[in-house]
């Protein structure tokens, strides 16, 4: 295989020697194979430069921000339409556009997709399908770094994929070891066994994940890093041979093996260091005649800072918002020119780094709950203003809906500053300006990972999330003063639409008619947080707000509404403490945006503390579904027996397989769907009884 690798570098850089020069093609109009978020980054770009734009939209995106942005809008059919290459290709022959911009994810590393696109003579928006390829299979990609001198892990990076191989190529390399599916990425078909007793379970258990992701069940092996950080370099390399790099970025901070907080350039490394990581980066895309915008990442052991090659991206990523702000560059407009057969924009020595860089991607998920993915309308959505130093990359608006089919980013926030320390600052500031109600997000665990003494000294690796659990996930305590916040909320929105006083502030007592009200007034809420219900009572005498919590003393509070258009935003005295936040009430539910983040309040009844007999969770006597999706298999009858973890069911929910199990020994009485079905959160997917009343 290697003679055949060095066979195949030597070509191509005969290749690149000879080859002619590339016809310059003015692109005018261009398909965006994609949806969401990178859809409208690249209709920002191609309007800036007059380049019109076509968007494909599939059925539950028909009245998504991206199809309203393009100028012309096709539909592709059903939600998983975006991977139908023949009719995008409909579409752009159809609208007149001499390119498909593939974005990432879906169609962006397909092979078939990009020489299709060669053969009906549309510019594919990527590399060559042959970098595509190489550098898609890992063990291949590999073998071509060894041999163009890039550093790479031990491992085992082979075809013969039989059992008996593995465990013995497993031994050789010595434990823990990562196994890895060879193709895709986005930790889809990646495990780790801590022993050799784990390995079989741990292989299997992978080569499963990447048949269903990748239509492939292959694997390598390599030796696991205990405290790697990942490293990436953004390459850019025009088609006549020519590379450049733009500076790293470092991605360590993840979770199921997904990056979720992303900075450049990384924090820690000499300046030698830098220059050699991107260099080594440069020699990976020449070895592969690669052309456009591509990632190559790197593990870089925490303790010697030693690198090693792990995979390249062979596309625009995710966190290209980062290297553009420390670099001055538009890396979509780059795409676009290097496309239509323009040199680089600028040469290595050119490309000049300034400042830092954050960015950091909402989610909707449950970080406390594993990091489940969520779905359901944005009810409330309110962000940060945009500036030269703050960019917000989004696909949504308010109302619309983050669905049970796609990957669950609802955005990027991206931040710059000087440096490390003023970025970091500012990025906890506007985080804590990112609202969002309706639906579960990150934006509290991001904002405490960002707080947090490790992170703040860059102390960062892949292992950082389970290494301080207990400090970024601490006991959530409701003080006193959060729940007379959401009283206030609560009365403010009452009467919202009362008439103003004499001093221009709104007195959350008035009457409509504008009088006030000249006897006491008294309320009772019961808000549940954290699983306990308080009551919390206001009173209005003579002018003041008083509220009590659970019968205790009487405080008095001064508050005002201040203006912040239809936004609910309260500015109040409590304890001699002035805040000012804003509040959103959605039917029984009670949210308040706070500096520390979001916390949720339920308006109940005091009869609701008796009504818990079966709780809908894994619990009770049924297995619930703890997010939207789509029941993939079903693997028990009613009848059956299960034992306390024996597995019940697989849901498969925003592109992730989730293993629903048995809380405890019991028979199966019912199934609540068939395979194939869609499930919404909380729907009861299997339920059962003891065993010993089914006896």
């Amino acid at each position: 295989m290697y003679t055949r690798l060095l066979q195949h570098l030597g070509n191509g850089a005969r290749c690149l020697a000879t080859k002619a020069t590339p016809k310059v093609q003015p692109i005018n109009k261009i398909v965006i194979s994609n949806r969401g978020e990178i859809a409208c980054r690249v209709i920002k770009t191609a309007r800036k430069l007059g380049v019109r734009t076509v968007a494909v939209y599939s059925d539950p995106d028909e009245h998504s921000l991206h199809t309203e942005l393009a100028d012309e809008a096709y539909r592709v059919g059903e939600a998983s339409a975006y991977l139908r290459g023949e009719r995008i290709l409909e579409i752009a022959k159809k609208s007149g556009a001499q390119a498909i911009h593939p974005g990432y994810g879906f169609l962006s590393e397909s092979v078939e997709f990009a020489e299709l696109c060669q053969k009906e003579g549309v510019i594919f928006m990527g590399p060559p399908s042959s970098a595509i390829r190489d550098m898609g299979i890992k063990s291949t990609s590999k073998a071509i770094m060894a041999a163009a001198g890039v550093p790479i892990i031990n491992g085992y990076h082979g075809d013969d994929q039989s059992d008996t191989c593995l465990q013995a190529e497993a031994a050789k390399i010595g434990f823990p070891l990562m196994i890895k599916a060879v193709r895709g990425g986005g930790g889809k078909g990646m495990r780790i066994a801590e022993k050799p007793e784990d390995f079989l379970t741990a292989l299997n258990s992978a080569r499963i994940e990447s048949q269903k992701a990748f239509g492939d069940s292959s694997v390598l092996l390599e030796r696991y890093v205990r405290s790697p950080r990942h490293v990436e370099v953004q390459v850019f390399a025009d088609q006549y041979g020519d590379a450049v790099y733009l500076w790293e970025r470092d991605c360590s901070v993840q979770r199921r093996h997904q990056k979720i907080i992303e900075e450049a350039p990384a924090p820690g490394l000499s300046e030698e260091l830098r220059r050699e990581l991107g260099e080594a980066a440069v020699r990976a895309a020449k070895a592969v005649g690669y052309v456009g915008a591509g990632t190559v990442e790197f593990i870089l052991d925490k303790e010697d800072l030693s690198f090693h090659f792990m995979e390249m991206n062979t596309r625009l990523q995710v966190e290209h918002p980062i290297s553009e702000m420390i670099t001055g560059t538009d890396l979509v407009e780059w795409q676009i020119r290097i496309a239509a057969g323009e040199p680089l924009p600028l040469t290595q020595a050119q490309i000049k780094r300034s400042g830092h860089a954050f960015e950091a991607r909402i989610y909707a998920e449950n970080p406390r709950g594993g990091f489940l993915p969520g779905a359901g309308p944005l009810r409330y959505l309110s962000t940060p203003k945009p500036s030269a130093e703050v960019r917000v990359e989004t696909g949504v608006r308010e109302g619309d809906e983050v669905s049970v089919h796609y990957d669950p980013m609802i955005a990027k926030l991206v931040v710059w500053g000087e440096n490390r320390t003023q970025a970091l600052n500012s990025l906890i500031a506007r985080l804590g300006e990112y609202h969002i109600s309706g639906l579960e997000t990150n934006i509290n665990f991001l904002i405490d990972l960002a707080s947090h003494p490790e992170f703040q000294l860059a102390n960062v690796h892949t292992g950082f999330i389970d290494q301080h659990f207990d400090t970024l996930f601490p006991p959530i305590v409701i003080e006193p003063q959060q729940l007379s916040q959401a009283a206030l909320s609560l009365i403010f929105n009452e009467l919202q639409a009362a008439a103003t006083n004499a001093s221009g502030r709104q007195d959350p007592f008035a009457a409509a008619s504008n009088a006030r009200l000249n006897y006491a007034l008294l309320r009772k809420y019961n808000l549940k947080a954290q699983d306990k219900v308080y009551a919390v009572e206001v009173k209005y005498d003579n002018g003041d707000i008083e509220i009590r919590v659970d019968g205790g003393a009487w405080q008095i509070i001064k508050a005002e509404r201040v203006l912040d258009g239809e936004r609910l935003k309260i500015r109040a005295n409590i304890d001699n403490t002035i805040s000012t936040y804003n509040a959103n009430i959605d039917g029984s539910n009670v949210t308040l945006f706070l500096e520390s983040g979001k916390l949720d309040f339920e308006l109940v009844q005091p009869k609701f503390l008796s009504a818990q007999a079966d709780q809908l969770g894994s619990g009770g006597s049924r297995v619930v579904a703890p997010m939207p999706g789509v029941l993939e298999k079903v693997l028990v009858k009613p009848g059956d027996k299960v034992k306390k973890g024996d597995s019940l069911a697989v849901l498969i929910a925003m592109k992730m397989e989730h293993i629903l199990k048995a809380p405890k020994d019991a028979v199966i009485k019912s199934i609540g769907g068939a395979e194939g079905d869609n499930v919404a959160k909380g729907a009861a997917v299997i339920t059962f009884v003891d065993e010993e009343t089914a006896n």
